[in-house]
């Protein structure tokens, strides 16, 4: 009784260390690969051959096929990618997580694994600590692979058992077809409750070289393992959009149908792979079983393959759209599983749904234009269709804010991941307070238009509209860098786009006091300032995006020093460190007189410089120099830079920039 309690309490340790060894295994492959993976899936073509390549790859390298393809439902849930497409992926999938019976069959029974492993959990432990070299992201890898020998190794232990405690598993083979039933059954729970087919298949492996499992049945129970390996993807389509079931569906589908067809011509397909694999499957059972594993996937995906549109087709039709799939509440559509998950697989899947959100937002600014050009009777609708804008992109905010801070904690995300996902939190929520300002215009626009004097409602609009077609134009651009991202030049330069704005603001100030002072309406200026105010806090909520929007890598302007060096005035840009000047991003040779001019009046920009300050400072006033050089300078200058009206001439004073 004590021997049997043992062998079930060292099978269970074992079978928890094997488990655990392999998430680390998955997860020190994924921190490794970094956004490698990303780049991968984002390879994905409607080519159905280029899918299944992806699957097998994706699969191979984070060992795990649930992993794979409950990204792949994700993905189909977020839009990202079609229902063909991920129907390729999970057939390629289910080839990919042959590799790890292969590793086990291979390299698990050849050598002694528990004196592999120390000195591999030691190495891996041991690069945990050379952070400066990039490779010790994969730590967790050689540490996952010395847990996984290990627990093979126990397994071999706690599975040694003699030929009279596992006789009655002889007597599944003579229930014939039952018997082979009964093991499909028995591999697709214990996988489904394990979660890992990669598991059940070392199990069958580590009792089928002990001599504990007949060949057939171990076969069986391979087999059975491809079902229990669906539950993954059908668990994480609860809740998700009608495709993303589908795509589940299709999963279960596939690896039935495959077990059913590999159970109706068994015997066949066992003769096959003994063909295949040298030796009786008593000399080389492990081979035989790993081999058995790989020929039945292949073969499924072989025969499959050419209908993935067909297959397509009667899932769509089988499973329906209802209206609920149309409900008015935002619900992120993205899975998060609870292990084997890359942060980078998610990263492009969260940007996709902020630009969905600033859609959102550019929606309400196209509101207020129209409320702008419209009658106060119209009006009423416009704020309705607003408030219900608002509402939704809270709701936005609230959904992809919290699963930021869920992936934020997950154990493969590291430093860069968590900086990453607290400028996409920035970026939402400057989203977000701009949608409350839009709102907010939205009233103070109908307070404005119901208040106003008839006589100055027509100039007073007319100024609005202009002011806020600055902002509104300024908004498109950051909604175009929110999709494709910026370079440390654009940054620089929507800054003068935004100081553009807070000057506008200060002189429509001006001109409404000015008004006031003649006699204007107070209570209708007032209002109008309030509008002029609201439009200025909208562009600063839109500078706010901007701000938190990551720059793309390798921008030349910073290469030599930081964004503190840069000088902008409109479309030039002079790195003070490299004195390097720049137009619209492109380089231009300047002569050392030249930059020194040019940086002297970008330094002081929005001030005359007079001639005496910039022949004393560019040429520490020689008095061999004529002013007339001065002069000839900035021609040049204004020719180089392609812009005539960037270095204004104050006539008998000096220049400026504006």
């Amino acid at each position: 009784m004590i021997t049997v309690l043992s062998q079930i309490l060292g099978f269970i340790g074992s079978l928890c260390l094997l488990l655990f060894g392999m998430e680390m295994l998955s997860n020190g492959i994924q921190k490794g690969a970094g956004n490698r993976l990303q780049t991968l899936l984002h390879k994905i073509s409607g080519n159905r051959f280029t899918a299944v390549l992806t699957g097998l790859a994706v699969t191979a390298i984070i060992q795990s096929s649930g992993a794979t393809t409950v990204m792949v439902v994700s993905f189909v849930n977020a839009e990202i990618i079609s229902l063909t497409q991920a129907i390729g992926i999970i057939f390629g999938a289910n080839i990919g997580t042959t590799v790890t019976a292969w590793i086990v069959s291979l390299f698990g029974f050849s050598f002694s694994m528990e004196a592999a492993a120390i000195p591999l959990f030691g190495f891996g432990f041991i690069l945990k600590y050379f952070k400066k070299l990039k490779i010790h992201n994969f730590s967790d890898c050689f540490m996952g692979f010395a847990l996984l020998f290990m627990a093979l190794g126990l397994l071999k232990t706690s599975m040694n058992l003699n030929p009279e405690s596992v006789s009655f598993l002889q007597k599944f083979q003579d229930l014939n077809f039952a018997g082979l039933l009964l093991g499909v059954l028995i591999g697709t729970i214990f996988t489904a409750l394990i979660h890992s087919s990669s598991a059940t298949t070392a199990i069958v492996l580590t009792m089928s070289a002990n001599g504990s499992l007949p060949w057939e049945l171990g076969a069986a129970m391979v087999l059975g393992s491809n079902i229990g390996s669906t539950v993954d993807a059908v668990m994480s389509s609860f809740g998700a959009s009608v495709n993303a079931k589908r795509t589940a569906a299709v999963h279960v589908a596939f690896n039935v149908t495959g077990t059913l067809l590999a159970l109706i011509f068994f015997q066949p397909f066992l003769n096959l792979i003994d063909f295949i694999v040298p030796g009786l499957p008593t000399q080389n059972i492990t081979n035989h079983i790993a081999m058995l594993h790989t020929v039945f996937n292949i073969s499924a995906t072989i025969l499959f393959l050419p209908f993935v549109k067909q297959i397509a087709s009667i899932t769509e039709k089988v499973i329906h759209e209802s209206q609920k799939e149309k409900d008015a509440h935002y619900k992120i559509p993205i899975i998060l599983p609870k292990n084997h998950v890359s942060t980078d697989l998610y990263v492009f899947q969260v940007q996709k749904e902020i630009t969905k959100m600033a859609g959102r937002v550019m929606e309400m600014m196209d509101y207020l234009n129209q409320g702008l050009n419209q009658n106060k009777e119209s009006l009423e609708s416009l704020a309705e269709e607003m408030n219900f804008q608002e509402e939704y992109v809270d709701e936005m905010n609230h959904e992809i804010s919290y699963f930021l801070q869920k992936c934020s904690r997950l154990p493969t995300a590291n430093h860069n991941d968590r900086n990453n996902y607290a400028n996409m939190i920035s970026v939402i929520q400057n989203l977000e307070d701009l949608s409350d300002e839009c709102c907010s215009m939205m009233h103070s626009l109908c307070k404005f238009k119901k208040e106003a004097e008839e006589a100055s409602l027509e100039n007073q609009t007319k100024e609005l509209v202009e002011y806020f077609n600055q902002v509104h134009i300024f908004y498109e651009q950051t909604c175009t860098y929110i999709a494709l991202g910026l370079s440390e030049i654009d940054k620089v330069l929507l800054s003068d786009v935004e100081d553009k704005i807070d000057r506008t603001k200060r002189e429509l100030k001006k001109v409404s006091r000015k008004r006031i002072e003649n006699g204007s309406n107070v209570k209708a200026e007032l209002n109008y300032m309030d509008l002029v105010r609201k439009i200025e806090k909208a562009g600063d909520c839109i500078f706010g995006v901007i701000q938190a929007i990551q720059p793309n890598p390798g921008d030349s302007l910073l290469a030599a020093g930081s964004e503190k060096n840069l000088i902008s005035a409109q479309n030039v840009i002079i790195n003070t460190k490299s004195r390097k000047a720049f137009v619209s991003g492109k380089e231009v040779q300047l002569a050392v007189k030249e930059y020194e001019l040019l940086a002297l009046l970008m330094e002081n920009k929005g001030q005359v410089v007079t001639r005496e300050q910039l022949l004393a400072s560019v040429w520490n006033y020689d008095k061999e120099i004529e002013s007339r050089t001065l002069d000839v300078h900035i021609g040049l200058l204004r020719q180089k830079l392609n812009n005539q009206k960037l270095i204004e001439t104050v006539r008998g004073v000096g220049y400026r920039i504006l």
